[in-house]
């Protein structure tokens, strides 16, 4: 499945066109999109799809998804550990092989790999974390592996050039990265192409990594309760 996660810049970014050209020239099974303004509600009448926002508390912006039909039910909505001045939230979407999860994380680099850890504990065995981390240096999250582009992504001060967003996956295996053109963003968009790896078997695991797989399991079961 291929997957891209793109920070739109609330403020002067990327445009309504600018997103719909995207879409039509990779046609993603999942475009995951943070800084997302009520403008783009009016994304499936230009592309089609299915299409889900959530603003992060008291605030214009949050977060997207769009994929182009409509997931077996909504994305699952859940606050992070919040930050002094912004509360975060996260969505996850189920896409079927395995589960998405949008997140658009603080800037403190302790909160933001707390934020992770948080995420992490929502998620099925087969899943990926994708957005924009504002993270830097080495994620260290235990069960999951960075398998997004290397390549920076965004300039700050637009000269100090960063890779702020990654993708982070656990039971899957990576068969393609891109960084792609960035429009209007001050942010490129991130292309990933995934799909389910082989099974590995719970005694080959080290412990802390079982463990989180056990929780990652018994959550998964809890969101498909009705």
């Amino acid at each position: 499945m291929k997957l891209i996660s793109w920070n739109l810049l609330h403020r002067e970014g990327a445009a309504l066109s600018e997103v719909a050209k995207l879409i039509e020239q990779e046609r993603p099974d999942a475009l995951l999109m943070q800084e997302v303004t009520p403008v783009f509600e009016n994304l499936p009448q230009f592309v089609g799809g299915s299409y889900s926002r959530t603003p992060l508390p008291g605030r214009r912006h949050g977060l997207a998804i769009w994929t182009p039909a409509p997931p077996p039910r909504p994305p699952a909505i859940f606050a992070l550990p919040a930050g002094a001045v912004v509360k975060r939230i996260c969505q996850i979407v189920d896409l079927g092989p395995f589960s998405a999860a949008n997140v658009h994380l603080s800037h403190s680099q302790l909160l933001n790999r707390r934020q992770l850890r948080h995420v992490a504990l929502h998620l099925p065995a087969h899943a990926a974390v994708l957005g924009d981390y504002n993270l830097v240096g080495p994620v260290l999250l235990p069960g999951f592996r960075d398998a997004g582009p290397r390549q920076p992504t965004h300039r700050m001060s637009d000269f100090l050039p960063l890779r702020l967003d990654r993708c982070l996956i656990r039971g899957l295996a990576c068969l393609e990265t891109r960084v792609l053109e960035r429009a209007g963003s001050d942010h490129h968009p991130i292309l990933v192409r995934l799909e389910p790896a082989p099974a590995v078997e719970r005694r080959t695991l080290h412990p802390i990594i079982a463990r989180y797989a056990d929780l990652a399991r018994e959550n998964a079961r809890r969101l498909r309760r009705p």
